[in-house]
């Protein structure tokens, strides 16, 4: 039964993703079918989960700053004799027990970054793409080319294909300046090159607008980075 239960996920999982084509306005322009081999063929939530700590942790400034002990102003007077008064014992008015005192082991700046290997952010990216795709959370468009900077424009290009009421990453292939002026200025919108996607880019917006070309480039590059892979390989490990 187990192993029935593996066959079935593994077929599931190697099954194409088909998806529909959309004009500008929102109407049909044909299907385009995407191989999950493309894109690792699986998810690993775990790694999708380090990467986007990751990237998380290094949009900190770290910047917070407490006062010690020794950095808080006032006297270092021992505030009352230790024994005879009645009260607890205690000592100057910089102790962090007393108001206006200093934090004890508060936070100092500090950095915050750190990275992980780049093969596995890269695999994260691709990995962030395929679970989109499954939750079918992409939409794909024919073209999103403008000839100038129209924020109206762009914003009915989105109502169109219904992404005017939640938070939306516009990939488009390659560095697109009109189309970038144009959706820059509105709310929950983020709009980056495809080939500047990472895993926390990918699945921080609830949906995902691709342009085909761009969704071209993402299939394309995973095809170069196995090329380059069978490239380095040694003579003798080739059969």
């Amino acid at each position: 039964m187990r192993a029935t239960a593996v066959a079935k996920s593994e077929q599931s999982a190697a099954a194409k993703i088909t998806l529909k084509v959309l004009n500008r306005q929102g109407k049909d322009a044909g299907t385009v079918d995407v191989d999950p081999a493309e894109f690792g063929g699986t998810v690993n939530k775990q790694l999708l989960h380090d990467a986007v700590l990751m990237y998380q942790a290094n949009r900190r400034a770290g910047t917070h700053s407490t006062l010690r002990r020794g950095e808080v102003a006032g006297s270092t007077k021992k505030l009352f004799r230790q024994k005879g008064t009645g009260n607890a014992r205690i000592g100057n008015k910089r102790t962090n027990k007393r108001r206006g005192g200093g934090t004890a082991k508060g936070p100092k700046p500090r950095d915050y970054s750190y990275s992980l290997p780049k093969k596995a952010l890269r695999k994260a990216t691709r990995m962030a793409v395929l679970a989109k795709l499954q939750d079918q959370e992409v939409v794909l468009v024919d073209d999103l080319a403008f000839d100038a900077p129209k924020t109206k424009e762009m914003a009915g290009v989105l109502k169109a294909l219904d992404l005017h009421d939640t938070t939306c990453l516009v990939g488009t292939a390659g560095l697109q300046p009109a189309v970038y002026k144009s959706a820059r200025n509105i709310r929950g919108v983020e709009i980056l090159p495809a080939a500047e996607f990472n895993a926390y880019a990918v699945l921080r917006p609830k949906k995902v607008l691709l342009t085909r070309a761009a969704l071209d480039e993402l299939r394309k590059a995973r095809g170069e980075q196995k090329a380059n892979r069978e490239r380095k390989r040694p003579e003798s490990a080739k059969v």
